[in-house]
């Protein structure tokens, strides 16, 4: 059952990013000899023309997060394996990536600004203040959210903790050689890649890393908050960039790596979860709305349009590598969802530790197949699960940054604002209620309101298709009603549900009303065309 789905998965992604990919290309009228907003405002800092495979490393990783291993196990354990599996699918093609490839290409066509511009140009100025600044928070709750993840995996596991520190460190030098002393891209990564897979191992097995980077988690937090100050105001070609190229390599052994269990594991591992479990969880909770909003970056997410449109359009050299970076980068997402769902398949419940643990687990189990131990096969995971959460982190730093300012204008320079959305998230790390952290009491609603950025989003690019390119924009529009809908019948749930804390009850509340307030604000607009 492994190799079917995986060969089913691999053989539809490669059609569609053909032939749906190839479909947007031609819509949107690429054109590679266009000048991008990397070119035309190159600067040294923000905009810097970027080679594609660094590119595609930097928004992959990006984009990623923990979202495709961990939406689609928490779904597949409450639901089954078939309809979550059904829905990254259809979702990559048709959703997630006419979104991702879709708030690209509009970004490049708007000076690589934010879709927040989009909306301001073609749905109004209030629809964009409203946009911008219900994203500037959304992003600051990611940066709590995964600053603590990153935080707790860093003093869980010293290697990680080694391997990834090394990352930043060779990241730099990386940078410098390729910008600055003009060493090859080809030259610098066959030398960079031996040095950081050497790490790995030798992290694993050191005594001296496990004594020097076994630290607290008090002491990763502070470490995470200068890191993602400084990814977020040095020159992007200097640790951004090359960080998540790097790391991007990491993220491709995993899928190589989980590629090979799927295909040559189905005859040693067992399938142990139900196909299908029933409309509605152990948890009272029905499988619409609940299973387009838990599988989230799987198949679509709203994040993905603010990295779309934040730091991947200022570094693009080239209009027709849209396709590739933006539509190609989403599919691949949707492949490491189906091998998050292969290791919940094999475990048949979900283990202590939470997603993360089946994902670990799982990837150590393949990587028997081709003679790694269960224990470096398990930190290879976590690892490339951590360089995940890492560079969704630093990319949400510094477009937390980017959308402060758009939506203050020039009032803000990039080390205030900065500092202003890493204060806030850190007010929802270090503050409490009781016991419980104020990211942890608000989370619930993230999910929701990720997935209300995304039908937000489309609706916007639908706007901008019609009214500007004058052309049919059914393949946008029907993704967003569906999304629309789907996240505003999960917010009233929330509302309704007598469990719902009143925080998470306001905030459902306001996120309806900013929906309600966007759609006859595009209403409105399309009037007028």
């Amino acid at each position: 059952m492994l190799l079917a789905l995986f060969v089913i998965t691999i053989v539809l992604f490669a059609v569609a990013f053909k032939y749906y990919g190839g479909f947007q290309s031609r819509l949107y009228g690429l054109d590679k000899d266009a000048e991008t907003p990397a070119k035309k405002y190159s600067d040294g800092i923000d905009f810097v023309p970027a080679h594609p495979a660094v590119l595609m490393g930097h928004h992959f990783a990006s984009i990623a997060g923990a979202g495709p291993v961990v939406g689609p196990i928490a779904a597949a354990a409450m639901l089954g394996w078939l309809p979550t599996f059904l829905w990254i699918i259809v979702g990559c093609i048709f959703f997630g990536g006419v979104h991702d490839m879709g708030a690209l290409v509009a970004s490049i066509r708007h000076k690589g600004l934010s879709i927040g511009e989009v909306v301001r140009q073609w749905i109004g100025l209030r629809g964009q203040k409203l946009f911008l600044a219900f994203t500037w928070l959304s992003l600051t709750l990611v940066i709590a959210v995964f600053l603590e993840l990153a935080a707790q995996t860093f003093a869980g596991d010293p290697a990680v903790a080694f391997t990834a520190s090394l990352y930043i460190l060779m990241a730099m030098i990386f940078g410098v050689a390729i910008y600055r002393m003009g060493i090859s891209l080809k030259v610098s990564t066959i030398i960079m890649l031996p040095i950081l897979a050497a790490s790995l191992v030798f992290g694993v097995n050191s005594d001296w890393v496990h004594a020097t980077f076994a630290q607290s988690v008090d002491f990763w937090r502070i470490v995470l908050i200068v890191y993602i100050f400084a990814a977020s105001v040095l020159p992007v070609w200097l640790l951004l960039q090359p960080r998540d190229y790097l790391a991007s390599y990491m993220l491709y052994f995993s899928v190589f790596l989980g590629g090979i269990g799927m295909i040559f594991g189905g005859s040693s591992f067992e399938v142990k979860l139900p196909a299908f479990k029933g409309f509605v969880t152990a948890g009272g909770d029905y499988l619409w709305p609940i299973l387009f909003i838990t599988v989230a970056c799987g198949a679509i997410s709203g994040f993905h349009s603010m990295v779309a449109s934040g730091t991947t359009s200022k570094q693009i050299a080239r209009e027709t590598d849209a396709q590739l970076v933006g539509y190609g980068a989403m599919l691949l997402e949707g492949v490491v969802g189906v091998i998050a769902l292969g290791t919940i398949m094999m475990s048949g419940t979900m283990l202590k530790g939470g997603p993360n643990a089946v994902y670990g687990a799982g990837l150590g189990q393949f990587a028997t197949i081709i003679g790694i131990s269960p224990e470096l096969g398990r930190a290879i995971g976590l690892l490339a699960l951590n360089s995940f959460i890492l560079t969704s982190l630093d990319t949400a730093t510094r477009l937390a940054r980017y959308q402060l300012q758009e939506f203050t204008g020039t009032a803000l320079n990039k080390y205030l604002a900065t500092a202003i959305s890493v204060a806030v998230a850190l007010v929802l790390v270090f503050y409490k209620s009781g016991n419980v952290p104020a990211w942890s009491i608000i989370w619930p609603v993230f999910g929701a309101s990720n997935q209300l950025v995304a039908a937000i989003g489309l609706l916007a690019l639908g706007v901008w298709v019609i009214k500007a390119l004058k052309k049919d924009a059914k393949f946008i529009m029907w993704p967003c009603a569906f999304m629309l809908v789907t996240t505003i019948v999960a917010l009233i749930q929330m509302v309704l549900n007598p469990k719902t804390n009143i925080v998470v009850t306001i905030l459902s509340v306001v996120l309806l009303i900013l929906a309600i307030l966007l759609v006859r604000e595009a209403r409105n607009a399309l009037k007028e065309n």
